[in-house]
């Protein structure tokens, strides 16, 4: 089950690479539409990227149902009860998974603006009820996406500085 999503943008100060720690930036993701939440930059809320203040929300992430399908599949390839999976947009062949991590970082909470636990207990309360039996990829996806989505349009904020640390 799809718990939650985040988009890593690069920054300057990230010398281009989207690792959070060495300064990139998390957007949140809406897991229903693909479309980019509110940003975390240094363990802060921002709206705006600090290089190019263009809005960090209302982005869509191309291909996002090939993108949550094959996140969902990683969990059948590995049989973790929870994993992050990073992906990355190849041009030409779309989303790839890039690695699998059996210890995903915790900043998503603060780029979806929600916690994690209440979310998986959510899905356990759900995997309670079924019996805990295996459940397809494309109803685990279903289910969190009508369960974890956005609701309403995502506000794009007027034109505001870049917030620096």
């Amino acid at each position: 089950y799809p718990v939650a999503a985040m988009l890593r943008l690069p920054t300057r100060q990230s010398q281009g690479k989207a690792n959070l720690h060495q300064g990139a930036i998390g957007v949140g993701l809406d897991l229903s539409s693909g479309v980019t939440l509110g940003g975390t930059w240094h363990n802060q809320k921002i709206e705006r990227h600090p290089d190019t203040a263009n809005a960090v929300a209302g982005l869509t992430v191309p291909d996002w149902e090939e993108c949550l399908e094959l996140a969902a599949r990683c969990y059948d390839l590995t049989g973790l009860g929870y994993l992050g999976v990073d992906l990355v947009m190849d041009r030409e062949f779309g989303p790839m998974m890039l690695e699998l991590n059996a210890r995903p970082g915790l900043n998503i909470q603060i780029a979806m603006d929600d916690g994690l636990l209440r979310r998986c207990r959510i899905i356990e309360d759900h995997l309670d009820s079924l019996g805990n039996t295996r459940r397809p990829a494309a109803e685990r996806i279903a289910f969190s996406k009508k369960h974890f989505a956005v609701a309403g349009p995502v506000p794009v904020s007027d034109p505001a500085p870049a917030v620096t640390p």
